[in-house]
C-alpha cells in the first residue's frame, strides 16, 4: 500500500513538473509585479500629495517603500529560517501548537510556554540516551544541560502553578464597612432560613425520556411535548441529527419536564419556576438548584426545576449549533406555566387547587437569566414579535423575575434588547465570575419600566468573591469547564457554601416581598448591611428603583451638559472631568448614559497642601473648589414630607486629569520643567550615592501599601429661601472603589485586574436631615450641590438623581 501511495505520488509531480514555471518566467512575473505596484503605489502618494497639499506625503511614502522592502528581506529570511526545521519537527511543531490550541488554558501563552518546555524537556532526554551525552563537545553539553534544566523546571512550574489554588491580589477597603455600626439590622427573621413546611418532591415530563428515568417511567405526572419549531433556529445538519439520536426527538416535540419541591398541605402555595443556563447537555444541570428547592417548599413555595438540557450546547456544535434558541427557553417557562394552570383548574387532578397563579415568580440562571426576561416580555404579549402568525396571548400574573449572572442580547425580539413592564427584578452577579464577565442583568434593569399604579421594584447585587458556577450545586467552581482548571484563579473565590447563602438571602428576601408582600425586606436591596447578620462577609454593591421614583436628572435626554431630564440646568465648577457619556460594563454598554464628574487638586499651586497626609484634608479655596450643580425649575416636581433623595454613583478608575497637556496645561509648567531638571543635575552626585537607600526605602513602601482610601464628598441643599443643609456622602456609605479580580492565574503575569462601572444607590431621609436646619424646606428644594473636597482626586459616575417615597420607615433611620 505504501508502495501504491509512493507511485501516486510521483505521477502526481510529474504530471506538475510539466505546467511548473520556467525560471526566465517567475523573473519576469516578479518585475512585471513590482514595477507595476510601485506605480500604483507611487501615483497615489503624489496624489495624496497635491490633495493634502503637503509635500511631507512624498517623504512618508519613501520612508513606507524602505521600510517594506527590509520587511520583504526579512520575511524571506524567516521563512528560510522556519523551512530549515527539520522535517520531523517541523510536523510535530504544527501538530502540537494546533491540539494545544483545542485546550482550554484561556490563554495561548501556555501554548508557547509549552512547546518550549517541552521540547528542551525532550531534547534533553533524547541528549542523554544510550550514552550518546558523551560523544557531545563541551560546548554542546552545556548547552544540553541547561536546555533539559530549563525543560525540567518549566515542567515543574507548570504542574505547581496549576496545583495552586490561586494568587492573593491586592486587599481591597470595604467601604461600607466604615460606616456599618450606624446601620442596624432589619427586624425580620433572616429570608434565608428554612420554614416550617415539610416537603414532597416529584417530577413531572414527557414519560418517554431515554435518558433519565425520573422523566421517563418514574415521572408522577405525564405531560404533551410541544413544537418549538417557530424559536429554535437550526436544528439541522449532524449536529441536529445527533442531538435527536441522543434525546430521541426533535424540535417538534420538545418535553416539558422539571422536578419539583412542593410544601405539603392544602395550599394555595405561591408557584416559582426556574431554569438553568447552557451547560453541556449531558451533564444535566436541573438538578443543581435542589438547595433553594429545599429551603423554598419550606417556606411555603413550590420550586419546579424545569429541565432544558436538551437545547444545551455539545460537541457537535462544531459542526454547527443551535442559534438563538434564548426565546425557545423562555417560551418553554410559559408552557409549563400553562401545564400548571390546567393542573390547578381540573378537579380531578392531584394538584387541583394548590397553586395560588397570582403569585407567580421566573428564576432564571446565565442563559436562563436572560430567558426569565423574555418569558416576561412574551407573556404580555397576543404575537410572537418576530412571527405575528405564532399566536401566545399567556397573560399569567408573574410578579417577580431573578436573572442569576444573566447573559443578555443572546436573542433580541425585533432585533432591539428585551423589555418588560411592571414587574420586579432582582439580578445577582459575582465578581470573579469567568463565564459571564460583565453584569449583563445590568442592560436588562435598564429597560425595565413601571407604568401601572402598583407598586414595584427592581434590584442589581454585586458580590465580590461569587463566581458563576457556584449558584448550581452540579456546576461549581470551574466557570470555563477547563479540564485543567488550575488555570483558573480561585483563590478570590469563596465557598460554595457561603455562595448558596447569599443566594438563599437575596432570593428569599425577594419573593418574600414580591409574592407575599414583606415590604420589611425591602431595605436589603437598599442596603445590604442591613441584612450584615445574614450575609457572609464580603464586598456588596446594589442598586435599587421603585416604581415610586421621580428622576430628575437621568443624563438621557440630550447631548447639552447644562440641561436636565426634567427641567432646570446643571453647572460645574474647577471639574476637571465633566461629560455625559453612554455607562461602560467591562464588555458592552449598560444601555443608559450618566454623568462624569472628576477632580484633581495634585498640581494645584494655591497654597494647598496635596499630600492629604496622615487623613488630613486641606482648606480648599472656593476659588479652586471642585463642584457640581442641580438647579431646579419652577416646573420641576418637588420633594414632600414622604420623600427621600436618591441617585447611583459609581467610581470611575479613568484619569482624573485627563488633559495635562494642551489647553489645560499651565503656562508655567515648561519654566518649572526647566528648573526642575537643572536641579536634578545639580543632585546628580547625591542621588547617586543615595540610589541604593532608596531602593531599600521604596521596597519598604511597597510592602507598607495601603489600598486607596474609598471616596466621600459633601452633598448640599438649598431651598428657595436660601437655606441649606449640608452633609457627606459618608452619612450613608464612602463610594466604594472598584471592585477588582483577576480571574485566570495569567492575569498576574500581565498585573491586569478585572473591573467594571458597577453602581450602588444611595438614599437620603429628607425630613431626618432636616435636624441640622430646621428652617429648609424640603417642598422648597431649588438647589443639589456635590462638593468634591474629601479627596485629593477622583472621578464619579452620576446617575438617576431624584426622590422616591419612604416605604422603608425606620429601616432608614441611620441615615
Amino acid at each position: 500500500m505504501k508502495k501504491f501511495f509512493k507511485k501516486v505520488g510521483t505521477w502526481i509531480k510529474g504530471k506538475l513538473n510539466l505546467i511548473k514555471p520556467g525560471t526566465f518566467a517567475i523573473k519576469g512575473a516578479a518585475i512585471g509585479l513590482l514595477i507595476l505596484t510601485l506605480i500604483v503605489f507611487l501615483i497615489e502618494v503624489i496624489g495624496m500629495s497635491i490633495n493634502f497639499k503637503d509635500s511631507w506625503l512624498l517623504v512618508f511614502g519613501l520612508l513606507i517603500l524602505i521600510a517594506v522592502t527590509l520587511v520583504s528581506y526579512l520575511s524571506v529570511k524567516l521563512i528560510k529560517l522556519i523551512f530549515s526545521i527539520p522535517p520531523l519537527y517541523k510536523r510535530v511543531l504544527i501538530a502540537s501548537f494546533i491540539l494545544l490550541t483545542l485546550v482550554r488554558f484561556g490563554d495561548d501563552r501556555y501554548v508557547i510556554f509549552m512547546i518550549l518546555v517541552f521540547s528542551l524537556f525532550g531534547a534533553g532526554i533524547a541528549m542523554f540516551w544510550k550514552g550518546h551525552f558523551k560523544k557531545l563537545s563541551t560546548p554542546k553539553k552545556v548547552v544540553s544541560i541547561l536546555g533539559f534544566a530549563v525543560g525540567i523546571a518549566g515542567i515543574g512550574f507548570l504542574i505547581y502553578f496549576g496545583s495552586i489554588r490561586g494568587l492573593e491580589i491586592d486587599e481591597q477597603i470595604n467601604a461600607a464597612k466604615l460606616t456599618e455600626d450606624k446601620v442596624s439590622q432589619i427586624e425580620a427573621p433572616a429570608p434565608s432560613a428554612n420554614g416550617n413546611f415539610q416537603i414532597t418532591t416529584f417530577t413531572y415530563g414527557s414519560g418517554k425520556d431515554i435518558r433519565r428515568e425520573e422523566f421517563a417511567e418514574g415521572v408522577t405526572y405525564q405531560t404533551e411535548s410541544v413544537d418549538g419549531r417557530a424559536f429554535i433556529d437550526n436544528w439541522a445538519k449532524f449536529s441536529g441529527w445527533w442531538r435527536e439520536k441522543y434525546w430521541g426527538f426533535d424540535e417538534k416535540e420538545l418535553p416539558l419536564n422539571a422536578r419539583v419541591w412542593m410544601p405539603e398541605g392544602t395550599g394555595p402555595f405561591p408557584l416559582v419556576l426556574v431554569v438553568h443556563g447552557n451547560h453541556p447537555m449531558q451533564d444535566f444541570s436541573d438538578p443543581g438548584y435542589d438547595y433553594l428547592g429545599e429551603f423554598l417548599a419550606s417556606k411555603g413555595m413550590i420550586l419546579a426545576s424545569v429541565d432544558e438540557n436538551f437545547i444545551n450546547g455539545s460537541w457537535t456544535d462544531l459542526f454547527g449549533r443551535l442559534e438563538k434558541e434564548n426565546d425557545a427557553r423562555g417560551w418553554l417557562l410559559l408552557e409549563h406555566l400553562r401545564v400548571w394552570d390546567e393542573w390547578n383548574k381540573n378537579e380531578s387532578h392531584p394538584l387541583f387547587g394548590k397553586v395560588d397563579m397570582d403569585k407567580i415568580a421566573l428564576m432564571g440562571h446565565s442563559r436562563g437569566g436572560e430567558a426569565v426576561g423574555h418569558a416576561a416580555m412574551l407573556n404580555a404579549l397576543e404575537y410572537y414579535p418576530d412571527d405575528a402568525s405564532i399566536k401566545l396571548g399567556y397573560h399569567f400574573n408573574i410578579k417577580g423575575i431573578v436573572a442569576i449572572a444573566p447573559v443578555d442580547g443572546q436573542y433580541k425580539p425585533g432585533g432591539s434588547g428585551t423589555k418588560f413592564e411592571n414587574v420586579n427584578y432582582l439580578s445577582l452577579h459575582g465578581a470573579q465570575d469567568a463565564d459571564v464577565t460583565s453584569f449583563a442583568g445590568a442592560a436588562q434593569y435598564e429597560r425595565i419600566k413601571f407604568t401601572d399604579s402598583t407598586y414595584h421594584f427592581k434590584s442589581l447585587i454585586y458580590i465580590s468573591g461569587a463566581n458563576h458556577g457556584q449558584f448550581n450545586t452540579s456546576w461549581g467552581d470551574n466557570d470555563i469547564l477547563a479540564t485543567f482548571k488550575g488555570v483558573l484563579n480561585r483563590e478570590q473565590l469563596m465557598p460554595a457554601s457561603e455562595q448558596e447563602e447569599i443566594a438563599k438571602v437575596y432570593i428569599g428576601a425577594f419573593l418574600e416581598a414580591s409574592l407575599n408582600q414583606r415590604e420589611e425586606y425591602l431595605p436589603l436591596f437598599l442596603d445590604p448591611r442591613k441584612g450584615k447578620d445574614w450575609l457572609p462577609e464580603s464586598i456588596y454593591l446594589s442598586q435599587f428603583e421603585d416604581s415610586n421614583t421621580q428622576v430628575w436628572a437621568n443624563f438621557d435626554e440630550d447631548f447639552e451638559l447644562t440641561t436636565i431630564t426634567t427641567g432646570g440646568k446643571a453647572d460645574a465648577d474647577n471639574l476637571t472631568v465633566w461629560r455625559e457619556a453612554e455607562i461602560d460594563m467591562e464588555y458592552g454598554k449598560k444601555g443608559s448614559r450618566a454623568v462624569y464628574l472628576g477632580w484633581n487638586y495634585k498640581k494645584l499651586n494655591e497654597g494647598i497642601d496635596t499630600l492629604w497626609k496622615d487623613g488630613a484634608k486641606p482648606s480648599i479655596p472656593d476659588s479652586v473648589l471642585a463642584s457640581y450643580t442641580i438647579t431646579l425649575d419652577s416646573m420641576s416636581f418637588r420633594p414632600d414630607s414622604t420623600s427621600i433623595l436618591t441617585f447611583s454613583l459609581a467610581e470611575s478608575t479613568e484619569s482624573s486629569n485627563p488633559k495635562s497637556g494642551g489647553k489645560w496645561k499651565n503656562e508655567n509648567d515648561s519654566n518649572e520643567e526647566e528648573e526642575e531638571l537643572n536641579e536634578e543635575k545639580e543632585n546628580e552626585a547625591e542621588i547617586e550615592e543615595n540610589n541604593e537607600a532608596k531602593s531599600e526605602d521604596k521596597k519598604d513602601e511597597e510592602k507598607e501599601k495601603t489600598p486607596d482610601p474609598p471616596l466621600d464628598f459633601n452633598i448640599i441643599l438649598v431651598d428657595e429661601s436660601g437655606e441649606e443643609i449640608k452633609f457627606l456622602l459618608s452619612n450613608f456609605s464612602h463610594l466604594q472603589r472598584q471592585i477588582k479580580s483577576r480571574v485566570l492565574k495569567i492575569d498576574f503575569l500581565d498585573k491586569k485586574d478585572h473591573s467594571e462601572n458597577i453602581f450602588q444607590t444611595y438614599v437620603f431621609d429628607l425630613e431626618k436631615l432636616r435636624s441640622e436646619n430646621p428652617n429648609f424646606t424640603p417642598s422648597l428644594l431649588k438647589e443639589i450641590k456635590f462638593e468634591f473636597d474629601q479627596n485629593e482626586s477622583g472621578v464619579v459616575i452620576l446617575d438617576q438623581l431624584g426622590i422616591t417615597k419612604n416605604k422603608f420607615g425606620k429601616a432608614l433611620n441611620h441615615l
